[in-house]
């Protein structure tokens, strides 16, 4: 048999509940003890006793066993490891980051709607906004995230949806989480936040009055480069419509990478500890270099958003953004020289990853159009990992050097 969670898991700390709510039920089987590690519940269907209960589990919305697109336990205790994180009712567990996303889109919006989202998004989330939602006959007004008076005067009639990003990536600019929350509440308008970069244990949107948070689950809350999911955080209501889109539209996740992601959700307080910690190291060193023309951190002083970051932040993540003093070029060296870390894309993996923006993850964009999204020739997006803050400057500092 299964037992539920613990009535006062809402009053534990964040540590706490990360590594309890992930765990999944308590399973005893006759004489036998609960496994302490969460079982992969590896099964496409399940069987049950009676036909009634079939039928039960049929009508039932987002049935924990069923059949796997519908629900799963593994899904279960990821979803409710998440929502506690963040505050919200209930969540989702998708595919990946982008299913998320687009599930938010599709799964809320229709013909004739208006969305308003940021100029500077993630890349997958600029190409939905600019190319795919207008298939659908959705219009969308992108606003400079840091202009609060942007959002509002943007507002329509039809409009339905605001979606936001902050940290963004990759310029790490801050959006006024309860300002825009606040537009939208006044004109009943559905506000959505991509908390990837800071994840809950940093910044909590809900609790700034944003409705619905998604993540890409395969960075920081998985943690370790080998899982790809994504998470949608919200309301019971707007998480049951969202659900009923999932099992249509299909991008469900999979046992194995949600039972990845659990185990990733246990330590994840203490791995943003360590991100954080390190990056504000990096961000310092950085910032004193001659060879570094500006660094971006939310939580450098000199970040155009610093207060409004210590206002809705707990802690400023492992994202650090700096452009270097001789161009492209330089950048590209600098990329090239990179020793201790990784040239590669994604982030919040327990090593450190480093890109030039222009000539790898935006390279498909013309300088127009990164110049219009604040990405400049020369810079250079780092995910600081966990390593010892020592090595990763010394790795950096020889690639200056050169």
């Amino acid at each position: 048999m299964s037992k539920g969670k613990k009535q006062d898991s809402n009053r534990w700390g964040t540590a706490t509940r990360a590594i309890h709510s992930a765990s999944g039920p308590e399973v005893y089987g006759p004489g036998m003890g609960a496994p302490i590690g969460t079982p992969i519940w590896q099964s496409s269907t399940f069987a049950f006793r009676e036909p009634g209960e079939v039928a039960d589990a049929a009508t039932a919305t987002r049935p924990e066993t069923f059949y796997t697109r519908y629900g799963n336990p593994n899904f279960t205790a990821v979803q409710e490891a998440i929502a506690l994180l963040e505050g919200g009712e209930a969540a989702l567990v998708t595919a990946s980051g982008m299913a998320a996303i687009m599930l938010v889109f599709l799964g809320l919006l229709k013909n004739g709607d208006h969305v308003i989202a940021q100029t500077c998004h993630y890349v997958g989330t600029m190409k939905a906004l600019e190319a795919w939602l207008p298939r659908y006959g959705i219009d969308v007004t992108l606003v400079e995230q840091t202009d609060l008076g942007a959002f509002e005067a943007a507002i329509r009639p039809e409009t339905r949806l605001i979606f936001l990003e902050t940290p963004v990536n990759p310029t790490l600019a801050v959006t006024d989480l309860a300002g825009v929350a606040a537009l939208a509440r006044q004109r009943g308008i559905t506000t959505c936040m991509d908390n990837t970069f800071a994840t809950p244990i940093n910044q909590r949107p809900i609790e700034h009055g944003i409705d619905l948070v998604v993540h890409s689950a395969t960075k920081y809350l998985g943690g370790h480069s080998d899982v790809t999911a994504g998470i949608i955080v919200g309301d019971r209501e707007r998480i049951e419509t969202l659900w009923f889109g999932l099992i249509i539209h299909g991008g469900i996740s999979h046992p194995f990478e949600s039972w990845l992601l659990a185990r990733g959700i246990q330590t994840l307080p203490f791995r943003v500890a360590r991100h954080n910690s390190n990056a504000m190291t990096v961000a310092q060193f950085l910032e004193s270099h001659g060879a570094v023309e500006r660094v971006y951190y939310p939580g450098l002083a000199t970040h155009p958003q610093h207060e409004l970051a210590k206002k809705q932040m707990d802690g400023f993540g492992g994202m650090v953004v700096f452009e270097l003093a001789g161009g492209f070029e330089a950048a590209r060296n600098f990329a090239a020289r990179m020793q201790l870390a990784r040239r590669a894309v994604s982030l919040g993996g327990t090593e450190t990853l480093a890109v030039h923006a222009a000539s790898m993850i935006h390279a498909r964009l013309t300088p127009e159009q990164r110049a219009e999204a604040g990405i400049s020739e020369n810079l250079i997006r780092v995910s600081v990992g966990l390593e010892d803050a020592e090595d990763i400057i010394a790795d950096f500092d020889q690639a200056l050097a050169g």
